[in-house]
């Protein structure tokens, strides 16, 4: 108990009692500051909640005739009108979208580079969201936080 200082007291107002505890041996604790933040960042993860991007998204390009034509095809399920030019028209051999006398008619669609497309790696429930921390490193990196508080100029 020698080797540790001892520090004053203070009341709820701020001013000294008069008083003087020996430092507790958790403030004398190496400060590791990567073992914190990777802590820090393991946790944080474990907050997130598993979410996920819908099979069917970017891949309902198809010509809207009618209505009852809509209703059909949605009963279809993944059915759509886009396919490919193939080759010999100087274009990328994407598939597009079928019909005329609308803008959307001719452009790509499926690909991660088209508008309205899916994504390069969709979202899926099962990555690991959730991230495993091993105990001791869990008790190092508190042990190292309320040491940091010990000091003035870390605070």
């Amino acid at each position: 108990a020698a080797s540790r200082p001892l520090v004053s007291v203070y009341d709820e107002k701020g001013q000294s009692t008069g008083k003087s505890v020996v430092l507790p041996a958790v403030f004398r604790a190496p400060i590791r500051t990567d073992i914190v933040n990777f802590v820090h960042d393991q946790m944080r993860r474990n907050k997130r909640q598993a979410h996920a991007v819908s099979d069917k998204a970017g891949t309902r390009h198809f010509f809207l005739v009618s209505i009852q034509m809509y209703y059909f095809i949605c009963s279809l399920g993944e059915q759509t009108s886009a396919e490919s030019w193939g080759t010999g028209r100087a274009v990328a051999r994407i598939p597009r979208v079928r019909g005329g006398g609308t803008h959307r008619s001719g452009q790509g669609a499926f690909g991660n580079m088209c508008r309205g497309g899916r994504m390069y790696a969709p979202l899926k429930v099962w990555r690991r969201w959730h991230r495993k921390i091993n105990l001791k490193q869990r008790r190092y990196a508190l042990v190292s936080a309320i040491a940091a508080s010990g000091i003035p100029s870390l605070v």
